[in-house]
C-alpha cells in the first residue's frame, strides 16, 4: 500500500526536561511525512555528470505558438522538447536536437559554467540518457533530485513525472514500471525566473544561480522499504531516546530491527497498518554530541530485505530564561553566516562535499562553533559535515525581505520548503535552530503568515529551537537607544536580529554610544553585522571599503554587542565574499558583496583576525566557567 497522507507517529511516555522549556512536552510527537524519503545512504546509480542542454528563453519547447503548454495536449507536437523526438524522414520538421546540443555538468549552476549564461534567467532544458540498473521484479525505483533552481518540470521517456517548486529542497519521483532497459531519456525544464509571489521573491542580495545544482540519482528498493525514520534525545535527565520508523508498502505486522551497536541497543519493532512503529530506550552511558566532542553513533534499521544505516548524534538544545543550553550547559554561539557559494576556483553554487568542507574548514579556523546557513536550506553534505566537524547549525528558508504575505499560494510554497528542510535534516545533531524568516517588515499579514509557519515547524519538530532574523529601531526619545521589539519574538525561542551600525547606520564610532533595550526574557543573538572591504585595499580606518575600515567596524561592534543583556552569540555577515547583482561598483564590488571576512578567493581580511581573537577569548571564558 503506497502512502499518500501524512502519518503522525505518536511517541508515548516522554518525560519533560526539568529545564522549564516549552518545546518539550508530555506525549511529544515525532511526526514523519509520507512525502519525505531517506536517500542519502542508499546504494544508487548516479545521474550526475554531463547533461545535454538547450537554452530556451521563449520556451518554444514548452508552449505552442498560441502559448498553450504542449504537456497538456493529448498528442503533443514532436517539437515539444520533452518528447526528445528525432527525424524519421528527411522531410520531418523538428527544430531541436539534444544529441547535437551543448552540455553542462550536473550538479552545477549554468551561470558559472557558460559565460553567455552568466546573467541568464529563464528556461534551460536538460537531458540525460541512461540505462536502467539491474532490478528484481519486485523492486521499486525512485529518481531523486537534491535541488533544482527554481522550477523543475520533469519528464521521463516523454511522460511528465511532475513539477517541483523551490530551488533549495530535495524531491523525488517513483518510476517503477516506467523505465526501459536501455536508452531512457530524462528531461528537465529548469526555470530560474524570479516572481513576485515566489519564495524568495523578486529582490534578494544573492545570485540567482540556475540549474540542477545538486545531485541526481536513481535507486532501487524492495516492494516494502524503510522510507524514513526519526530519532532524538528527548530527556536529558533520563537519557531517553525516542523515535519512529516508517515503512512504505506495509500492510501491518512487519518486523523492524533497530540497532545502535556501540550502545548495545537492539530492538524489534512491529509496524502498524500504516507502516509506522515508534520506539523508546535509555542510553545512560551515551556520550552526548557537542562541538568539542561531536560523537556520532551508527544506527542500523532493517526490515525484510531492506536496510538503512546512518550516523547520528545525541544532544539536547533548550533555553532557560536568557540562557541557551546545550545538553543542559550554557552555550555561547561563536558563529559566522555562510552562503552556499564557493568561488575560490571560479565556481558558483556549492555542488560537492569537498567545497562544503572547505567553507566549514574556514569557519573552524575562525574558532567558530556555529554557522548560520543563510538564506535557504544548504546542501545535505553541508549539514552532515557539520555533524562530523562539530559545528552547530542555523538552517532557514528564503522567506526574505518582501514576501507576498497575502497570497495563500506563497504561504503554501514557504510551508512546503520549511517541511522539506525539516524532514531532510531532522536527524542531524548539528542543526539546533530552524529559522522562519530574514529581515521581514512588521505588519498584521506578515505576523499571521509567520505565526502559521511557526506552528507548522513546532508540529514537525519540537526538539529544536525556532528563531528568525528580525530588525532593530531606535527609541523616539533617544536616538542612542536601540530597541528590538517585534511580535515575532513572542513566537520564537531566541531573539535574533540583524544590525548594521557602522555601515548602513552611521560610522563605526556610533557603536560606542549605542545601548540596547530588549525586553524579552529570552536569549539574544545578533544574527548579522558587518561592512564591506575589498581584500588587499588598504587605507585609513575612515576610508570605506578598506580592510582597515572593516577591521575597525568589527572591533567597535563586538565591544558594543558583548554588553547586551542575555547575549548568547553572533553570526557576522559573512564568511566569504559572494556574488550579488545588487553590487555594481566597478573596481570594488564587481558583482560581489564584499562583506566577507574572507575574499571570494579564500584570502583572509584583517577583520578575520579580530573575530578570531574575540572567539578565542569567548571559548576560554566558556571553558573556565564549566
Amino acid at each position: 500500500m503506497k502512502l499518500s497522507v501524512t502519518r503522525w507517529l505518536q511517541v508515548s511516555s516522554l518525560l519533560v526536561l526539568s529545564l522549564g522549556i516549552s518545546q518539550f512536552s508530555l506525549a511529544a510527537e515525532l511526526p514523519l511525512q509520507a512525502q519525505s524519503i531517506q536517500a542519502y545512504g542508499r546504494d544508487a546509480t548516479s545521474l550526475n555528470g554531463e547533461w545535454k542542454i538547450i537554452v530556451d528563453p521563449y520556451e518554444n519547447g514548452y508552449y505552442n505558438y498560441r502559448y498553450e503548454p504542449f504537456d497538456q495536449q493529448e498528442n503533443p507536437s514532436v517539437n515539444a522538447f520533452f518528447t526528445d523526438s528525432k527525424q524519421k524522414t528527411p522531410s520531418d520538421l523538428i527544430e531541436y536536437d539534444f544529441d547535437k546540443a551543448d552540455t553542462l555538468q550536473v550538479p552545477g549552476d549554468w551561470n558559472t559554467q557558460k559565460e553567455k549564461l552568466y546573467y541568464y534567467e529563464g528556461s534551460v532544458w536538460y537531458r540525460k540518457k541512461f540505462d536502467a540498473p539491474a532490478a528484481k521484479k519486485t523492486d521499486r525505483q525512485f529518481i531523486y533530485f537534491g535541488a533544482v533552481n527554481y522550477r523543475a518540470d520533469v519528464y521521463l521517456n516523454g511522460k511528465k513525472l511532475g513539477v517541483h517548486i523551490g530551488g533549495f529542497t530535495p524531491f523525488h519521483y517513483e518510476v517503477t514500471g516506467k523505465l526501459k532497459p536501455k536508452d531512457n531519456s530524462l528531461i528537465i525544464k529548469v526555470d530560474n525566473k524570479r516572481h513576485a509571489d515566489a519564495v524568495p521573491t523578486l529582490n534578494t542580495d544573492w545570485w540567482n544561480y540556475g540549474g540542477i545544482t545538486r545531485e541526481v540519482k536513481l535507486f532501487n528498493v524492495p516492494r516494502t522499504f524503510i522510507r524514513d525514520y526519526k530519532i532524538a534525545l528527548t530527556s536529558l535527565e533520563q537519557k531517553t531516546v525516542t523515535g519512529a520508523v516508517l515503512l512504505d508498502g506495509a500492510k501491518g505486522g512487519e518486523k523492524i530491527q533497530l540497532r545502535l551497536p556501540e550502545l548495545n541497543i537492539k530492538q524489534t519493532l512491529t509496524a502498524d497498518k500504516n507502516g509506522s512503529a515508534s520506539f523508546s530506550f535509555a542510553v545512560p552511558d551515551a556520550q552526548l554530541w557537542s562541538p568539542e566532542t561531536p560523537k556520532l553513533y551508527s544506527v542500523q534499521i532493517s526490515s525484510g530485505s531492506d536496510k538503512l544505516t546512518d550516523n547520528i548524534g545525541l544532544r539536547t538544545i533548550t533555553t532557560q530564561g536568557k540562557q541557551l543550553l546545550l545538553n543542559g550547559k550554557p552555550l555561547f554561539l561563536r558563529g559566522i553566516s555562510v552562503h552556499e557559494e564557493y568561488s575560490a576556483d571560479g565556481g558558483g553554487r556549492v555542488s560537492h562535499a569537498k567545497e562544503a568542507q572547505t567553507l566549514l574548514g574556514w569557519a573552524k579556523e575562525l574558532n567558530a562553533n556555529f554557522v548560520r546557513l543563510a538564506h535557504y536550506p544548504h546542501n545535505e553534505d553541508m549539514v552532515r559535515l557539520a555533524d562530523q566537524m562539530g559545528l552547530l547549525v542555523w538552517s532557514e528558508i528564503p522567506v526574505y525581505w518582501t514576501i507576498n504575505w497575502k497570497n495563500e499560494a506563497t504561504y503554501q510554497n514557504a510551508e512546503a520548503q520549511l517541511a522539506a528542510m525539516i524532514e531532510r535534516d531532522k536527524n542531524r545533531a548539528a542543526v539546533i535552530i530552524w529559522s522562519l524568516a530574514n529581515e521581514t517588515p512588521v505588519s498584521d499579514v506578515r505576523n499571521q503568515f509567520l505565526a502559521r509557519l511557526a506552528k507548522k515547524a513546532r508540529a514537525l519538530d519540537n526538539t529544536r529551537l525556532l528563531s528568525a532574523a528580525m530588525e532593530k529601531h531606535y527609541r523616539s526619545d533617544n536616538p542612542n537607544i536601540a530597541v528590538v521589539e517585534d511580535p515575532l519574538a513572542d513566537l520564537v525561542d531566541m531573539v535574533s536580529f540583524n544590525q548594521y551600525i557602522g555601515w548602513y547606520d552611521g560610522l563605526p564610532e556610533k557603536a560606542d554610544r549605542v545601548t540596547w533595550e530588549i525586553s524579552y526574557n529570552k536569549p539574544v543573538f545578533v544574527s548579522e553585522f558587518g561592512g564591506s572591504a575589498k581584500q588587499g585595499l588598504h587605507g585609513d580606518v575612515n576610508q570605506i571599503f578598506t580592510e582597515e575600515f572593516q577591521e575597525n567596524l568589527y572591533r567597535k561592534t563586538l565591544g558594543m554587542i558583548d554588553k547586551i543583556d542575555g547575549f548568547v552569540g553572533t553570526s557576522p555577515w559573512i564568511l566569504a565574499d559572494f556574488r550579488s547583482p545588487r553590487r555594481l561598483l566597478d573596481g570594488i564590488q564587481d558583482d560581489y558583496n564584499r562583506k566577507g571576512i574572507y575574499s571570494n578567493e579564500g584570502v583572509k581580511k584583517k577583520s578575520f583576525f579580530v573575530l578570531q581573537e574575540f572567539y578565542k577569548r569567548k571559548a576560554e571564558q566558556s571553558k573556565n566557567a564549566e
